[in-house]
């Protein structure tokens, strides 16, 4: 399909079957502007099992985003593509924990794959601007669009869209911002469009019901390795690295009279090493691959006071941040430390504004 020239009232709605998502669209379309739905489906092209295990869930999904469009009196397209997602996103997913790390694959999807495709479809069919059913806000401040949390802190989305860059927010409207999960029920009700017992999206949504460790454990070739204390004592074994995440307690097998966690993944000697809660805390941590949203990035050597989460919906914490270049940041954390799992996103805020963030390192701070 050739790019048509895009509309200002044209709007191209990203549709999961789901209450957010069908619920932006109808606020939109109630505004008077002219919605598309689309769906965006990435069947697994692997085994056929896969696509059984994955298939039943996403034909009901489509089914209803599909059922709520012809309610709302839009129209509804679908987005296939398989390999972009799964190269991309799975790929990349099961890479990381091979290498010892714990990514976060929302956040790597939403501007790889999810805006890509979006926006792609979005310039097919001349729709101006795309939208999501994210609880996140948006606002403009000196010519650079920032990102807000969502006025409902306990559905915030905002964590998972720090990657996405001015280009893509520019054309991006977030409907569900300032309400509540609440109010979008009962907007969903009140519009009739029938999804009273849809269920919740599933934040990994690639993974079947088995869990990330069957999936992993199909994909990765692992072995068993020594559980080493800190001091490099054996204490037992493991099942394979990919199977466990730092800060992880539970699942250890390991008969010891204090709790032990995950401190470390050495994925170099196929050693998972264990030791008390107090070493996990790290007060100084490096964070790379850094994307400035809501403002100009620094100059190298400048620092700024920030409420960092440490990963998805963590309690925020205030700490000092050192500029170190374009794309590499150190964070000084309280005195008594956090937890820090690599891999995992660091994303820091100033009040409700996001001003960026970042890929957390396995090495500590402290770099020229």
């Amino acid at each position: 399909m050739k790019a048509q020239k895009a509309a200002p009232d044209r709007i191209l709605v990203a549709m999961s079957g789901g209450v957010d998502s069908s619920t932006a669209a109808w606020i939109l379309a109630k505004q008077g502007l002219d919605v598309v739905g689309a769906t965006l489906v990435f069947w697994p092209p692997e085994p056929e099992r896969l696509v059984q295990r994955h298939g039943s869930a996403t034909a009901e999904a489509l089914g209803r985003a599909k059922a709520v469009c012809e309610r709302i009196g839009i129209p509804h397209v679908t987005i296939h593509d398989a390999d972009r997602f799964w190269t991309q996103v799975v790929n990349v997913f099961c890479s990381e924990y091979a290498a010892g790390r714990t990514p976060n694959p929302c956040v790597i999807c939403n501007p790889r794959v999810k805006w890509s495709l979006l926006l792609e479809e979005a310039d097919k069919r001349g729709c101006a601007k795309v939208a999501t059913g994210h609880y996140a806000r948006l606002s403009e401040n000196s010519g650079r669009i920032q990102i807000l949390r969502g006025a409902d802190r306990t559905k915030d989305q905002s964590y998972a869209l720090y990657r996405l860059d001015q280009e893509a927010l520019a054309r991006t409207l977030f409907p569900l911002g300032s309400l509540s999960k609440r109010e979008v029920r009962r907007l969903s009700a009140e519009a009739g469009l029938g999804l009273a017992s849809a269920p919740e999206s599933q934040d990994l949504c690639f993974l079947p019901k088995g869990g990330y460790a069957d999936f992993l454990l199909e994909r990765l070739p692992m072995s068993p390795g020594p559980i080493e204390d800190l001091n490099g004592r054996t204490l037992g074994t493991h099942r394979g690295l990919g199977l466990y995440t730092v800060g992880q307690r539970k699942g250890l097998g390991i008969p010891f009279g204090t709790p032990l966690y995950v401190v470390a993944k050495d994925a170099a000697r196929n050693r998972l090493v264990v030791g008390p809660r107090e070493a996990l805390c790290r007060t100084l941590v490096l964070v790379e691959e850094v994307n400035w949203v809501s403002m100009e990035p620094p100059s190298s050597g400048a620092s700024l006071s920030a409420d960092v989460e440490l990963r998805y919906r963590a309690r925020p914490l205030q700490a000092e941040i050192l500029v170190l270049d374009r794309q590499r940041v150190e964070i000084r954390l309280p005195p008594h430390g956090q937890a820090v799992a690599p891999g995992q996103s660091a994303v820091w805020y100033d009040g409700e504004v996001l001003l960026g963030g970042g890929v957390l390192s396995a090495r500590e701070g402290n770099f020229p």
